[in-house]
């Protein structure tokens, strides 16, 4: 079931409210994917499920593994494409309500190395322009 008010379910009906934050990707088996415009985690995405479940437990384990699959599917091509040393998988959502995972690529140097990321930092977003080459290299490297 859709909720009118999430970004993730009203993607195709209300764009403009994932294109606050995300640049749509690709769509997976249970998921779509969304570069963050925020990229100041060079190559940051979002894996949200495409049904509106705000938990984990609300899904079955069929479910549940085949979106641990896109996640991880996800993450290699992350790690392909942007070379990361390490990648952060946060799952928020106190407010909107709907399952996604954050990934979060760190790079050994940066500022938050060795810590927790910022959310919302708005030091570095990205043009829907900058957003679509970083779409192409993570969809040259997705298997």
């Amino acid at each position: 079931m859709k909720d009118m008010n999430c970004a993730y379910c009203m993607k195709d009906e209300k764009p403009e409210l994932v294109a606050k934050f995300g640049y749509f990707a690709c769509e997976l088996e249970t998921s779509n994917v969304y570069i963050f415009k925020e990229q100041s985690k060079l190559g940051r995405t979002i894996v949200a499920h495409k049904k509106h479940v705000s938990e984990m437990v609300d899904l079955t384990d069929e479910e549940r593994n085949a979106f641990f699959a896109d996640v991880n599917k996800v993450a290699k091509a992350m790690h392909k494409a942007f070379s990361p040393d390490k990648i952060n998988y946060g799952a928020y959502g106190d407010t909107g309500g709907h399952l996604h995972f954050h990934l979060v690529p760190k790079y050994k140097g940066q500022d938050e190395w060795g810590g927790i990321f910022q959310m919302n930092t708005g030091k570095l977003m990205f043009t829907d322009e900058q957003c679509e080459e970083l779409k192409q290299k993570l969809l040259a490297n997705l298997e």
